[in-house]
């Protein structure tokens, strides 16, 4: 038997190419980043763009929410890990984490991590409390 879903809500909207999708987990949000270097925060309830903020000019591979710190954390073609605070838009931390591309980027979800992975052919695990050391 042919598994059926009935969608109840559409959001659709003409973007760049989008690379990574996330959902806030109290949020009405869905992250989007994008080929272009943006990251867009889309309400899914109201069907509109709620934030938009340009992270690099390079492709933004992978962004994820970290919601108890309201942070936007991003990888993308330059190398770089950006933070974000998503209610204000500041910058809260830019560091170079790899020597190629970074391809994904994922949140512990209690503890203080990040793990990055990139075309270097390493996966990184850095630690905020610690200064966003690499351990």
């Amino acid at each position: 038997m042919p598994l059926r879903l009935e969608i109840k809500r559409k959001l659709a909207q003409r973007s760049e190419r989008v690379k990574c999708v996330g959902l806030h987990p109290t949020e009405p949000w869905i992250l989007a980043s994008l080929y272009s270097g943006t990251v867009c925060i889309w309400n899914y309830q109201s069907q509109t763009m709620a934030k938009s903020f340009e992270v690099t000019e390079l492709p933004v591979r992978s962004a994820k929410f970290v919601a108890r710190k309201q942070w936007v954390v991003a990888g993308a073609d330059d190398m770089f890990i950006r933070v974000y605070n998503y209610n204000t838009m500041d910058k809260v931390k830019v560091f170079e984490a790899h020597t190629d591309y970074i391809r994904c980027v994922a949140v512990h979800p209690t503890l203080p991590y990040v793990l990055s992975s990139s075309d270097d052919m390493l996966i990184k695990l850095w630690d905020w409390e610690k200064g966003w050391i690499c351990t």
